[in-house]
């Protein structure tokens, strides 16, 4: 390792996007693989809408000038989509799930909704961005520690020890992957030098596919105020299930979200925060200058625009969503969880003598070397929901396996 690398980096392993895939290992050229080991909607942009953009570059962006720094108009229209996202006027009011209420001091009636305003949002490049420059904001210099509940999305933990940041964990249930709260509680009790700072949680969880019980939200409000509670709501258009209602209850609470899946913009890396103005006001401080490109921008604000064009595919997802979990059940050797994001888990049952992990690598490499990319990860395979013809494809492929 070279002198001048901090030692700790030694030991981390970085996050690996598409493994195989683009490098060409498989058999099978690019576009005869199934790729369904990143969670991205299977649908590309419309063509008319590609076509808009391409105008919109070529006619009125200036490649030679920087772009918007404020994210003006973005963070308008973003604002905008929040609001509506609390009453679903496009998806219908009664779709989103609101959790009941129970003893903690959360009461027995909803607050008031109290409107999103662009003030009340910051972008960035990914959430990758925005999770990075929270833990700037909060845990550097030794400041404190971040807590997450293991499986989950791996990034926190990647993009906190890159900065020198320790990560306290505790478990998750194994039957329905809900944290442990008994645990969660003694891990951050015991951990004080330095403090947890930040505890991350997705809503619905990756790579378990699990929303927020009702407990959690409880034990997630009661947190002391000096630790920020961040909500990671990337697959919320897929479950319809957030918190952004409660966010005014609760100034140290932050939500992510993302272009990336239901917008169908994974390649332009845009992510936004909903929080207290303050909060967002200090991610103003903290983000690069010009961190986002026009071009990006732009599809951001023309993908909200025809947001009713886009999320049309949804319902189409879920249903195939459905089908896959029934198919996959069928299997003995499987052990499968419901899902309420775009993706599905699953774990091998394991013979007397074998190793379940083993297993798990086996199937993710034979399917792979058929053209079907899976993601192998939390000690389970996480399945993204593809068109109907890649799902079926990898509910094929995945019996032939099991039956060999």
């Amino acid at each position: 390792m070279l002198p001048f690398i901090r030692k700790d980096l030694a030991e981390l392993t970085a996050y690996t996007p598409h493994p195989g895939g683009a490098s060409g290992e498989s058999a099978h050229s690019e576009s005869a693989i199934d790729r369904l080991d990143t969670n991205e909607c299977p649908c590309d942009l419309p063509e008319e809408l590609k076509q808009k953009l391409a105008w919109t570059y070529q006619q009125l962006i200036e490649t030679n000038r920087y772009p918007d720094g404020g994210h003006a108009a973005l963070k308008e229209a973003i604002a905008q989509y929040v609001n509506e996202s609390l009453n679903a006027p496009e998806l219908g009011a009664e779709s989103i799930h609101v959790p009941p209420l129970s003893k903690g001091g959360l009461g027995g009636v909803l607050p008031p909704k109290t409107a999103i305003t662009a003030d009340n949002i910051s972008v960035g490049n990914g959430s990758d961005e925005l999770i990075r420059s929270l833990l700037i904001a909060t845990c550097l210099g030794g400041a404190g520690s971040i807590f997450v509940a293991n499986p989950t999305f791996s990034m926190y933990g990647i993009t906190a020890t890159t900065l020198g940041i320790p990560v306290v964990s505790a478990a998750r249930r194994e039957d329905n992957f809900a944290i442990d709260i008994n645990e969660a509680k003694r891990a951050i009790d015991q951990n004080q030098n330095p403090p947890v700072r930040v505890v991350f949680v997705v809503h619905p969880n990756s790579p378990t596919a699990n929303a927020l019980t009702t407990d959690e939200i409880e034990w997630l409000s009661n947190l002391p105020q000096d630790i920020l509670v961040v909500i990671d709501e990337a697959y919320f258009e897929f479950s319809q299930n957030t918190l952004a209602y409660r966010l005014h209850q609760h100034p140290n609470w932050i939500i992510l979200r993302t272009f990336s899946k239901a917008f169908r913009l994974a390649s332009m890396r845009v992510g936004y925060a909903i929080a207290h103005p303050e909060l967002t006001a200090t991610l103003e401080k903290i983000r690069l200058p010009y961190n986002l490109p026009s071009f990006s921008q732009t599809a951001a604000e023309f993908a909200l625009a025809q947001r009713q064009l886009l999320l049309a595919v949804i319902p189409e997802i879920i249903s195939e969503r459905a089908k896959l979990i029934a198919a996959l059940t069928q299997h003995q050797k499987l052990q499968v969880w419901p899902s309420a994001a775009n993706f599905v888990y699953l774990r091998v049952k394991a013979a007397e003598g074998e190793s379940a992990e083993h297993k798990h690598q086996q199937i993710m490499q034979q399917l792979k070397q058929q053209g079907t990319l899976i993601r192998h990860t939390g000690g389970g395979l996480r399945i993204t929901v593809g068109t109907p013809d890649e799902n079926q494809r990898t509910c094929d492929r995945i019996s032939a396996i099991l039956t060999y």
